[in-house]
């Protein structure tokens, strides 16, 4: 856990209200969420149903019926909340992503609507996700709500709503679950991705450096400089010389 701390994440108890003791209707208290997910902005939190008695059908029908996203953990239902910026960059990831899977035939890549089953009660919702072939039968495209398997590689792209702890929680959700690969993306205050093998093997990529799909998506690589830079003013490209095409 020694690496997790030195890439941004913390266990720390931390409360943020001052009525953290009262329950809920199930028993559950502010301060037992703050536990679980750090401090969360609490509308982020679905109250009905009460936190730990959701279910998979409550995302569906709330997805179907409202149109927002809640990831299901532990019968609480967290709310998967993404602004422009940060929509801005799961689509360039994703694209990038999506335009290698394919010229190689590797597998699908699923966007920030690409809900995934992890385990019984556990629903995870990457910004982006990449899915092998031998993931799929057939290679079918799961027609399901929520597909029922981890992907290859996880994307999530860090908001200022995110806390560690949370995190921290999903980092360890997805690779016992049998993800390979997870990048997490800051771009603020910091313009990093963390690329995570294991919840302890994080190499953490600043605007010089290039991300690389590791032996997940082998030859797949994408400048974090180009990533951060404002439409239209990538890095520059070399002049070619004399005679080059």
């Amino acid at each position: 856990m020694g690496s997790l701390h030195r890439h941004g994440f913390s266990t720390r108890r931390t409360f943020i209200m001052a009525h953290a003791t009262e329950p809920y209707l199930d028993g559950w208290t502010a301060a037992d969420l703050v536990e679980r997910f750090g401090a969360v902005p609490l509308n982020r939190v679905r109250h009905d149903p009460a936190p730990g008695k959701a279910t998979e059908e409550d995302v569906i029908e709330i997805h179907d019926r409202e149109d927002r996203l809640y990831e299901l953990v532990d019968g609480v239902l967290l709310e998967k909340t993404v602004g422009t910026y940060e929509s801005y960059l799961a689509l360039l990831i994703g694209r990038a992503l999506g335009n290698f899977v394919e010229d190689a035939n590797l597998g699908i890549v699923l966007g920030a609507d690409g809900m995934t089953r992890l385990a019984p009660g556990l629903i995870r919702i990457p910004d982006v996700s990449f899915v092998s072939w031998a993931q799929l039968p057939g290679r079918k495209v799961p027609r399901d709500p929520v597909a029922d398997l981890a992907p290859d590689l996880a994307v999530e792209v860090i908001s200022k709503h995110n806390t560690p702890k949370e995190m921290e929680r999903k980092l360890w959700d997805y690779f016992t679950s049998g993800v390979r690969l997870v990048w997490y993306v800051y771009h603020a205050p910091r313009r990093e991705v963390h690329a995570f093998r294991s919840p302890e093997d994080c190499a953490v990529l600043g605007e010089n450096d290039r991300l690389d799909g590791a032996e997940v998506l082998p030859g797949f690589s994408l400048e974090i400089g180009e990533l951060f830079a404002e439409p239209g003013q990538g890095a520059a490209k070399p002049t070619p010389r004399d005679g080059e095409a």
